[in-house]
């Protein structure tokens, strides 16, 4: 998961791709950077950390420049805390091109032995964003006549690129002297939404991972980028676009929606804030059918994300809504801490509970999604010492029983509470009196509520079924295995693994 941005303005972008990665932040919190582009010098700045703590004034005024691209990074591939794989990444051969990259690719092992035996370039890292702009700049040296590039070629470029890469992958990228180059994998699945500007000097031109960053910039949304297709802005500020994939579908990954997104964006035509909204009513719908029995005084949030969901389903219900907890926004995300011991005191450090609301009170805790399970039963236990007498969990999602291997860093599947388990188990396992989820059917449905021409979703984490096609139980195997090898060796190489429950920055 994180958050790419690539903007061609009419004046000097720095302040904007500033501006924009703030408000990408809740994306990627481990690393950002920034590469303007003036005449045919990149000018870059990057490292570990959030936006205000990597920029400061010094290196504001070196971004200079009309053009640029940004970057904030969650790794789900590579070493999390190696300043070397914060993004963009560059190339310099045999054209400058910085890239930054929103997804994961499933054949990078198999592209990295690729580079090596047959296009002779050479990786520096693990990352599979430095693997895609290898993969990128090859194919644009191949398309290339005498090394000089125009809209159809670098379009060509792109065709073999996804004729080559697999898995999921939203890109902006940078060729210096050319202009910026956007494109989106061929299912759809990672997000990315064009924006225009009108000025007296001409138009400019922006491509974000989400529109609340065109919207907040003061740009127009002009459509999103479409699943195979690649959009190249030049130097001129002139406008392409191409499809580039054989055979398309939009398959928006739902967790954008359940969680990740912010709810002021819109996602292929979809309302984030609505679809949350959505969730709640058919979580009402399903207490109504099938757990009348429940006798709950009171429904509660767990902040942020799960607020509008939490809202519906309230009202659904005809019950109060009221806020039991509140957030301390000044300590870092749970789920970026190092390990378990300190997960669960982050869980405390973070929220605290309001007495009033739970004491002598049956409450309905609603949450986006339930992962481990780990700050789950912290705050049922919360709860119970606030003086709750029943405590009931409802989660805005499906139980996630599977890993997702397109750009969200989730648990292997033994430590998904849901894996192994049944909503009677979990139920006993994070301490509530009952336990409700969101049926599958019912939260693609609440998303097709809002935009009905959304036919088809990723779903993986829930159901297992991986859209790509590639991704087998070996592969998945493979991931464990590197995974409890990082753990053996006391590093948490992929980024301490996400742990969604009280992981939002919204």
């Amino acid at each position: 998961m994180c958050g790419i941005l690539g903007i061609v303005a009419r004046s000097p972008v720095n302040q904007l791709l500033y501006d924009g990665l703030l408000l990408l932040q809740h994306r990627g919190q481990e690393a950002a950077g920034i590469v303007t582009a003036e005449r045919k010098s990149f000018h870059m700045h990057k490292g570990n950390g959030q936006v205000r703590d990597v920029f400061r004034t010094r290196n504001m005024r070196s971004l200079s420049g009309d053009i640029g691209i940004a970057h904030c990074r969650y790794p789900t591939a590579g070493s999390a805390h190696n300043s070397a794989e914060s993004q963009p990444f560059y190339v310099n051969s045999p054209f400058g091109i910085v890239l930054g990259h929103n997804g994961n690719l499933t054949n990078s092992d198999q592209l990295k032995e690729e580079m090596f035996r047959q296009d002779l370039r050479h990786i520096n890292t693990n990352s599979d964003s430095e693997v895609l702009l290898n993969v990128l700049a090859h194919e644009l040296e191949k398309a290339s006549v005498r090394l000089r590039l125009d809209p159809q070629t670098i379009f060509r470029a792109v065709t073999n690129v996804h004729r080559r890469v697999r898995g999921a992958y939203a890109v902006i990228a940078m060729i210096s002297g050319y202009g910026v180059l956007a494109f989106r994998d061929p299912y759809g699945i990672r997000p990315a939404v064009i924006g225009y500007n009108e000025t007296e000097h001409g138009t400019e031109y922006m491509v974000a991972s989400e529109s609340v960053a065109v919207d907040a910039l003061g740009f127009s949304v002009l459509r999103d980028v479409a699943p195979g297709e690649a959009v190249f802005i030049d130097e001129d500020g002139n406008f392409h676009s191409q499809q580039c994939a054989q055979h398309t579908s939009l398959n928006p990954c739902i967790f954008e929606f359940v969680y990740l997104a912010r709810p002021d964006s819109v996602i292929d035509g979809a309302s984030v804030y609505e679809a949350r909204l959505m969730m709640g009513e058919k979580l009402a719908e399903k207490i109504r059918s099938s757990y009348r029995h429940l006798d709950i005084d009171v429904v509660i949030p767990i902040p942020d994300s799960s607020r509008p969901s939490a809202l519906q389903l309230a009202l659904g219900l005809g019950l109060p809504y009221r806020e039991g907890f509140v957030k301390n926004r000044y300590i870092g995300r749970t789920f970026m801490m190092p390990g378990q011991a300190v997960r669960r005191r982050s869980v405390r450090q973070k929220l605290n509970t309001i007495g009033m609301e739970f004491k002598g009170k049956n409450v309905l805790l609603v949450d986006d999604s339930i992962v481990r399970g780990t700050t789950s039963r912290e705050i049922v236990q919360m709860a119970r010492e606030a003086g709750a007498r029943k405590v009931y969990f409802a989660s805005a999602a499906p139980p996630v029983r599977f890993p997702n291997v397109y750009g969200i860093d989730m648990p292997t599947r033994a430590e998904l509470i849901a894996a192994h388990r049944s909503e009677e188990e979990v139920a006993r396992e994070i301490g509530a009196d009952a336990l409700i989820y969101q049926e599958l059917d019912a939260l693609k449905a609440a998303v097709q509520q809002v935009n009905p021409k959304l036919k088809s979703f990723e779903t993986s984490c829930f159901d297992g079924q991986y859209i790509t096609g590639d991704v087998t139980t070996d592969y998945l195997h493979a991931i464990e295995a590197r995974r409890d090898a990082e753990r053996d060796s006391g590093e948490e190489g992929e980024g301490a693994q996400l742990d969604l429950n009280l992981a939002t920055a919204q």
